[in-house]
């Protein structure tokens, strides 16, 4: 027979206005938090991507200088420009023909020294930032 003065009792959940959850003000903190972090960090990369643009741009640069070096010295009769190389197969077709923002390269040659130049990041020649 069950005892009816049982202490034990199961716990009722009281239904109230006030259920568990996040308020407005709570969800867009964290958001603005989050902003705040993902700012950071694009602070902290930006100077690192344009580094590296400027590296690989540098590095392109003299692979293009080295294959007009191969030109000149086949082909002693001028200076080549960059479809010149990849039509006479010094220069592989697959490799960047442009820097890094996408500008092509200048292949100059003057008193028997070879150059290539980059226009760099403000995409104009003969500004300080060429590379």
């Amino acid at each position: 027979m069950p005892n009816t003065n049982d202490t034990r009792r199961r716990p009722q959940l009281a239904l109230s206005g006030n259920q568990g959850g996040f308020t407005l003000i709570e969800i867009m903190i964290v958001i603005t938090i989050f902003a705040m972090m993902a700012g950071g960090v694009a602070v902290a990369l930006l100077p690192q991507l344009e580094k590296a643009k400027i590296k690989t741009t540098k590095t392109d640069a003299h692979a293009l200088r080295s294959a007009a070096m191969l030109y000149v010295a086949d082909n002693p009769r001028g200076c080549p420009s960059v479809e010149d190389l990849i039509s006479e197969r010094y220069l592989d077709g697959s490799r960047r023909t442009t820097d890094a923002w996408e500008t092509p390269y200048q292949i100059s040659c003057e008193d028997g020294d070879i150059s290539v130049f980059s226009a760099g990041p403000d995409l104009e020649f003969s500004t300080e930032d060429d590379i």
